[in-house]
């Protein structure tokens, strides 16, 4: 087989795609709390802010495994991270479905975020491979669309798994796919073309000289001044999206706009399903213009005036579902970040920029769902119902006045960014 031939197209599709299932699963366990919010209060005897802490875990346990995740991914390749991990998730997430206690459910939580950690950055790293670097935003961003896809099956679908046969059967089971998942990684999966005798798309330099060392990958990327605002940009502009569907956009909904639970989680699914929407075409939009922070700006911009025109004005049933999509459309401008980020540094430290970067998408929505559970039961007037706590519109309001703040710092982060045009930089720096 000719090594100047480059793999056809489907076979790299197939080796992201296999990797992506793992970002799906993780995904779909991100968002199932929000449809099981009245059983887990109920089942544990728990407040507002406790709930958030719970759900949180996952967040917590994989916003510190990021920089470690992309440091092993450069170290010892997608496909064996990705199969481990898959292991470890399982795991998790029987102790989750069949522990006894809140404590088991926490250390159930806390493995699936830490293993699911490095879904989207060996999806990344596979891209780095597998496509050309002319095309990375748009398989990114398809990613994201692969990922919503876990995240709707954790709407409706869930929810009417869990009043059929509860909670902890349909968590079970979402734990058995992921061990079949591991298997299938392990058996198909390549980190790079030339394993199966194709050409690969990676930079000269990491081909040439392989990734740089751990630490001096890390030191590379941290040294860099727009990192930190993409870091800082991509946390703030997707956090309410994850906070809202995946924990309190649900009980909002049914509390403040009287709607049936399957009837709010389509609501949070729509949001999803248009974020999941939004990352690819907006990635391929920035592909095709070969701008990144332009396009990453005035989506982030449309994203904040759409969370004031939902926190200020009062909305009908029938407008929170295109106000709400287009809040998931516009938030999904976030895989940009990821490719512009990834231009911006040493091209032998991807892994490490991919896991620095991700690591504050989910670190903020990790501090950002308890402080909103504490605001709810800050205002919280006694009421209660089938022993959950019932919230007023007022105590949601000021629990989502925080949709308005982080996603205006994400605005100023952006701005100061510099433009990178689609290029890696040999050295990382401009």
């Amino acid at each position: 087989m000719n090594m100047k031939v480059y793999a056809p197209a489907w076979l790299g599709w197939l080796m992201w795609g296999l990797v992506a299932i793992l970002y799906l699963l993780g995904f779909f366990q991100r968002m199932a709390p929000a449809v099981m919010v009245d059983e887990l209060m109920r089942d544990f005897n728990i407040s507002g802010a406790i709930m958030g802490n719970l759900s949180a875990t996952y967040f917590y346990s994989y916003a510190a495994m990021q920089i470690p995740s992309g440091l092993l991914v450069d170290k010892i390749g997608p496909r064996r991270l990705s199969s481990y991990a898959c292991g470890v998730f399982a795991l998790g997430v029987f102790i989750f479905a069949w522990g006894p206690s809140l404590h088991f459910a926490y250390a159930g939580r806390f493995l699936v975020g830490a293993s699911v950690a490095v879904a989207f950055i060996t999806c990344m790293k596979l891209a780095g491979h597998w496509f050309p670097t002319n095309k990375f935003a748009t398989v990114t961003g398809v990613s994201l669309l692969f990922g919503n896809i876990g995240g709707v099956l954790a709407g409706v679908p869930l929810s009417e798994a869990v009043a059929i046969v509860g909670w902890r059967t349909a968590m079970a089971t979402s734990g058995i796919i992921t061990l079949f998942a591991a298997l299938v990684i392990w058996l198909v999966v390549r980190d790079d073309p030339g394993e199966y005798g194709y050409r690969s798309y990676a930079h000269t330099s990491v081909q040439n000289n392989g990734s740089l060392p751990p630490w001096a990958a890390l030191k590379s990327v941290v040294g860099r001044r727009d990192t930190w605002l993409l870091f800082f940009a991509g946390g703030f502009s997707t956090a309410p999206v994850l906070v809202f569907a995946g924990l309190w956009g649900v009980p909002y909904l049914m509390q403040v706009h009287g709607l049936e639970r399957t009837q709010a989680a389509t609501i949070t699914s729509t949001m999803l399903i248009a974020w999941a929407i939004g990352g690819p075409m907006l990635g391929a939009l920035s592909d095709r213009t070969g701008l990144r922070r332009l396009p990453y700006l005035l989506s982030t911009v449309c994203t904040t005036m759409l969370w004031a025109v939902f926190l200020f004005f009062e909305m009908s049933r029938t407008l929170l579902y295109p106000l709400l999509a287009a809040i998931g459309f516009f938030s999904g401008a976030v895989i940009i970040g990821f490719a512009f980020a990834r231009e911006v540094n040493h091209p032998g430290a991807s892994g490490a920029t991919g896991g620095v970067v991700n690591m504050s998408v989910l670190g903020v929505a990790a501090v950002l769902q308890p402080i909103l559970g504490l605001i709810l039961d800050y205002h919280w007037q006694g009421e209660l119902q089938n022993g959950m706590r019932i919230y007023s519109s007022a105590a949601y309001t000021a629990a989502f006045i925080w949709f308005v703040v982080t996603a205006a710092l994400a605005v100023v982060m952006l701005f100061f960014t510099r433009e990178s045009h689609c290029r890696i930089h040999d050295d990382g720096k401009k």
